[in-house]
């Protein structure tokens, strides 16, 4: 049987995540993906431009504010790179539409800041290369500079499923609030609501807190000086760019405790945990639970993923 360092060694500086637990960074090829059509769009770089246009006037005639080349994107704007935890909105409670990696791009607020924006705009209509659509506010934009448009993931380009040429990035929300291959934006005087919310999903679409348990690691158990042995639980937890300051695990109905957490890669990621559970042979019904950075404890109600993202604690059932 395997010895280890010390059930709590994650106090005094170190932290191992639990054998099993999913990679802290998602590898681009594992990057969860859900699209309106199964169909990948093909938007050849050559020729590629971005209109930004309106038809906010008197005589409702669209008209081509700006076009921006995607080299011109690269070039003429401020790079920023941020690590991204993103999910989909129909994604289960312990569900794998999860996944987090480095995103590269423009700043929104720098792109519109470069261009005249025409009285009475107060949205963006976002259209994409598979025909879906969705809207975001520009006080939204200009309040928040990490919104981006993205070119690079993982220090590379976007490839053709993930996006290629541009995503949008928007804190906080959901990825159907997010569209990729994006062909156009439209100054608008009003949200009508994009793809999913004229079929009946959350307008705001905010990202809950949730806590995921990837692995009870029987196989990996250790004991410590005392002759104690554990057994390693390990997972995930996010809450949007809210952050996460506790996580706690229950076994059998028991109390709750707590479980050792990694620093997060930045303020929009998941965070790693693990809590080294005191071994007894059975079957274990275990539980997690979140809290965000503010306290704010994470939904314990069950609920399905229609319309806001679903909400309830992950648990398994281990025999150790």
């Amino acid at each position: 049987m395997p010895t280890s360092v010390p059930a709590q060694a994650a106090a005094n500086g170190e932290f191992a995540a639990a054998p099993g637990t999913r990679s802290e960074i998602t590898p681009v090829a594992e990057h969860y993906r859900i699209d309106i059509s199964v169909i990948i769009p093909e938007i050849p770089e050559e020729g590629y431009v971005l209109p930004f246009t309106s038809r906010i006037s008197a005589d409702g005639v669209q008209r081509t504010l700006a076009e921006l080349t995607l080299d011109q994107i690269r070039s003429d704007y401020e790079p920023i790179s941020a690590m991204v935890t993103m999910s989909c909105i129909s994604n289960n409670v312990g569900g794998d539409l999860i996944s987090t990696l480095e995103w590269t791009g423009a700043r929104m607020s720098d792109i519109l800041a470069s261009m005249e924006i025409p009285p009475g705009a107060t949205h963006l209509l976002i259209t994409a290369a598979d025909g879906f659509d969705e809207y975001v506010s520009l006080d939204l934009i200009n309040s928040d500079d990490r919104i981006m448009l993205a070119y690079d993931w993982a220090g590379e380009p976007l490839i053709p499923k993930h996006g290629f040429p541009l995503r949008i990035h928007i804190p906080n929300h959901y990825g159907m609030k997010q569209p990729k291959w994006i062909t156009g934006m439209e100054f608008v005087a009003a949200d009508t609501g994009g793809y999913w919310v004229r079929r009946g999903w959350d307008a705001q679409a905010l990202a809950k807190a949730t806590a995921v348990i990837d692995t009870v690691a029987v196989d990996d158990r250790f004991q410590d000086e005392n002759g104690q042995l554990y057994v390693p639980v390990g997972g995930i937890a996010w809450a949007g760019d809210r952050g996460i300051s506790r996580v706690q695990i229950r076994v059998d109905e028991g109390d709750w405790v707590d479980a050792a957490l990694k620093a997060p890669l930045s303020d929009r990621t998941w965070i790693l945990w693990r809590y080294d559970y005191p071994f007894s042979e059975g079957i274990h019904e275990i539980e997690v639970r979140c809290e965000e950075a503010d306290g704010t404890p994470q939904i314990e109600q069950s609920a399905g993923t229609f319309p806001s993202g679903a909400t309830g604690y992950d648990w398994v059932r281990a025999t150790v």
